[in-house]
């Protein structure tokens, strides 16, 4: 173990001195010192998604790439479908007000819509052209870099604040509500380029839907920008998403309590909550490309999403207790809108498991 710094020498991490104050003040500084350290870049991630989890995302993955290729007109469909919906839910998270269908006409017709800010235009239009940036990108199967993150983040806040667009903020800052405190801005540039090399070395190390959860927290942590970090973080994780053939997932506005609860948990060493969060929206994702792209000659009855109320007539639990075996991620569930839906074959699997 390395020795405590003497006076005046350095510990490795930053200048730190000793004082006649003793053990206590010399605990107290060291981990304000390790407080400064990208802890959740180390390689060896200890957390992961719950297994139950996991598999029912890969085995729905699986059953994805076994329709492929897939019709291009109902592919269309559904990516326009999916831009609208996460260009509306991720800038709500944000504040934006434009409702689902207002998004919709900004970004498809050009319309203005009154009583609304001109940010929250350009935001929405922004957004949009991120997607389609980040499609082109993974179209070319090109693998991204922190050029590509910058070019991303000064589409995010064109128009907004050009000044900021792009560049690493050189001030510190606060994010209102957390427990996390960023890194100071002196070392985003090495902080940024740390978060590159992990992903290199763990892109073939640990699944897909854990490794674009990581990817999205690690860049939130860094907090590299001054504004537009949640919405790039997004963006970046479904980057990940697309380049291995998953659909992205899409953070409802609806969540978004749950989402700064489970970040703040994660920021106090607890990620796993965050990882199966980020879990159940890819889940959410492959349902809705499933039921999209599944002949229904090939459409069994367990395939069919059903909800909660219709649930109980496959067992014995009200529907406040399905909720909230839904809510606790204890039965396979997915959000529809403010609707959770199961399947009787998750309502089957629950019941088998209770009675052993």
């Amino acid at each position: 173990m390395r020795q405590p710094a003497k006076t005046g020498q350095s510990c490795g991490l930053t200048e730190c001195y000793v004082d006649a104050f003793g053990a206590e003040r010399k605990i107290k500084l060291i981990n304000h010192l390790i407080s400064d350290i990208l802890v959740v870049m180390e390689s060896d991630i200890t957390a992961f998604m719950d297994k139950s989890l996991l598999s029912s995302i890969e085995g729905k993955k699986r059953e994805l790439d076994r329709l492929r290729p897939f019709p291009p007109s109902v592919v269309n469909k559904l990516k326009e479908q999916f831009l609208i919906e996460w260009t509306y839910n991720s800038n709500a998270i944000e504040g934006n007000t434009l409702s689902l269908q207002e998004t919709e006409l900004v970004i498809n017709r050009g319309l203005t819509i009154g009583n609304k800010s001109l940010k929250e235009h350009f935001e929405a239009i922004n957004h949009k052209e991120c997607i389609e940036l980040i499609e082109k990108f993974v179209e070319k199967k090109e693998e991204f870099n922190t050029d590509f993150i910058k070019q991303i983040h000064k589409i995010i806040l064109k128009n907004i604040d050009d000044y900021q667009a792009g560049v690493y903020r050189k001030t510190n800052v606060r994010i209102l509500g957390a427990v996390h405190i960023p890194p100071d801005a002196t070392k985003i540039e090495r902080l940024m380029n740390e978060f590159l090399d992990w992903y290199y070395s763990n892109k073939h190390k640990m699944s897909v839907p854990e490794l674009a959860a990581w990817v999205q927290y690690k860049f939130v942590w860094i907090h590299p920008f001054i504004d537009g970090n949640g919405r790039t973080a997004r963006l970046i994780m479904n980057l990940v998403l697309l380049q291995n053939g998953y659909p992205p997932a899409v953070i409802l506005h609806l969540d978004r309590q749950k989402y700064y609860r489970v970040l703040r948990q994660a920021d106090m060493d607890k990620p796993k909550e965050f990882l199966n969060f980020i879990g159940r929206s890819i889940e959410r994702s492959l349902v809705i490309y499933l039921n999209s792209l599944t002949p229904a000659n090939e459409k069994t009855e367990h395939q069919g999403y059903i909800s909660l109320k219709e649930a109980t007539n496959y067992c014995d639990y009200s529907l406040e207790y399905l909720s909230l075996l839904a809510r606790t991620g204890k039965l396979p569930a997915i959000k529809f809108e403010r609707n959770w839906m199961t399947t009787r074959e998750a309502i089957e699997n629950y019941l088998k498991k209770v009675k052993k």
